[in-house]
């Protein structure tokens, strides 16, 4: 099993995203602690009260082109995930259950909903195993970035996601540790108020994603 690192607003929201290790990356990217607002049991998102930024990154697409991260989602709503493509479970669990939200929305919504996959570990995921990896794991019309790894952990870190560089265990094999969540940024804004945890299911995201669309909280 892959190492994770409890991320977001932290012990505050551990509970609700399964995490089962702990990381300092608990702020928003002007500093503040994210809060969180009371859920419903049971419900897979998470709202904060006060939201995430988007974080200010330009990276490679996987046609090998720039992508400015903020210019290219502008006003359209917007998943983020940081993970890697050698990870054994949560990562391509995560792109698949959004995959099959996506497709359970009309037409329209699906071409709106951008769906971007940070890679945490740019020395394996060239922009063409993330084009190789990606419509595989999730769909065609997901972004994947690469770039290098100091960019990609500070925009990491501005979503109060703790990512650290790849290491090798002692069988050799390369771990990537990152967090686990999925943020959902606001059309109407671009501000990013849902969390969904590892645990959150393709019926979770079929259920909030109309909503995500809009511009809505679930």
């Amino acid at each position: 099993m892959r190492n994770k690192i409890v991320t977001a607003a932290a012990l505050a929201v551990a509970a609700a995203l399964s995490l089962s290790a702990c990381d300092g990356g608990s702020d928003n990217a002007d500093g503040s602690v994210a809060e969180v607002s009371a859920q419903p049991k049971g419900k897979a998102a998470t709202v904060l009260d006060r939201p995430f930024e988007k974080p200010d990154l330009v990276l490679t697409d996987t046609t090998g082109k720039p992508y400015d991260l903020r210019e290219r989602t502008k006003g359209k709503p917007t998943l983020i995930y940081f993970g890697y493509t050698h990870c054994p479970d949560v990562c391509p669990l995560t792109m698949s259950n959004i995959a099959v939200a996506r497709k359970q929305l009309p037409k329209a919504d699906q071409d709106r909903l951008q769906v971007v996959f940070v890679t945490t570990d740019p020395e394996r995921d060239t922009a063409a195993e993330l084009a190789k990896w990606l419509p595989a794991a999730g769909d065609p019309s997901f972004v994947g970035l690469t770039g290098d790894f100091p960019t990609i952990q500070a925009g990491a870190r501005q979503l109060g996601s703790g990512v650290e560089p790849s290491t090798k265990d002692k069988n050799g094999k390369v771990v990537s540790m990152h967090g686990t969540q999925v943020v959902a940024f606001s059309p109407k804004t671009d501000l990013g108020y849902v969390l969904y945890g590892e645990d959150t299911t393709p019926e979770d995201f079929a259920k909030d994603l109309p909503k995500l669309v809009e511009g809505e909280n679930p």
